[in-house]
């Protein structure tokens, strides 16, 4: 038998009362007095009532999309940032299950490619970090901006309900301050077009600084992907919150 939480007292007095009658026992077990009837009928009344109502607390689900800087490569799963994010909402009071589904090498145009499979997965918040590889390689910053829009109307279509939150990445300098400029404004163009929320550039405080670095001066390392998850964390906490945390148990 299945109790559910915070009903358990009631149910088991109504099923106590209920039996004790039948069975026959006590000084009055002839007959059950109305008093009797009229508690017992107002236990189970509550229990049914507390059961109608009940509502069980969720952990929403939280969809990290993106390349190798979300998957963490070099690092292993946990030391990655969604899940240090994970645990940071833990210790906030706002549990929620994080998915990594960062991938190496990804471009924007293969985000695009790869966002109907990844989207199989239901999520409350849709967290976009792409273009990061489209910089390093000289792409087009106006290819890449078509690439994030269309991300973002795949995600629309798939999971009308999921918040979309994408992340601010920075092009090298050695691209000239044109290419640099104009990378930096498709995040916020995008942003400001869909009414998306925009976490400030990810490798804030970590990028070109070695000790928080791997030896390719690209990826971090665990401290600085504790630096990552901060950078993070103080933007999506405010969604976070927002997301309803509750489902009927019926």
């Amino acid at each position: 038998m299945t109790v559910l939480p915070g009903i358990s007292r009631f149910a088991r007095g109504a099923v106590v009362v209920v039996l004790a009658a039948a069975a026959g026992c006590g000084p009055r077990s002839e007959s059950i007095t109305s008093e009797a009837k009229d508690n017992m009928t107002a236990v189970t009344g509550a229990a049914d009532t507390a059961a109608r109502g009940y509502k069980a607390v969720r952990r929403p689900v939280v969809l990290f999309f993106g390349t190798s800087l979300t998957a963490g490569a070099g690092l292993e799963p946990e030391q990655a940032f969604p899940a240090l994010v994970e645990k940071k909402a833990d210790s906030a009071g706002l549990a929620i299950r994080a998915v990594n589904a960062g991938l190496s090498g990804e471009t924007t145009a293969g985000a695009v490619r790869r966002i109907d499979w990844v989207l199989r997965t239901p999520a409350d918040v849709i967290v976009v970090e792409v273009g990061a590889n489209d910089a390093l390689r000289g792409l087009s910053p106006a290819a890449a901006k078509s690439n994030l829009e269309t991300l973002v109307a795949s995600i629309r279509k798939k999971q009308p309900g999921a918040e979309i939150v994408i992340v601010q990445m920075e092009a090298p300098p050695n691209f000239g301050n044109v290419y640099t400029r104009s990378f930096r404004a498709i995040y916020s163009d995008v942003a400001a077009r869909e009414k998306l929320t925009l976490i400030p550039f990810l490798l804030e405080g970590v990028a070109g600084v070695s000790r928080y670095n791997q030896a390719d001066g690209i990826h971090p390392n665990v401290a600085g992907e504790r630096i990552v998850a901060d950078n993070i964390w103080r933007a999506l906490q405010p969604v976070i919150s927002r997301l309803d945390r509750v489902r009927g148990a019926g």
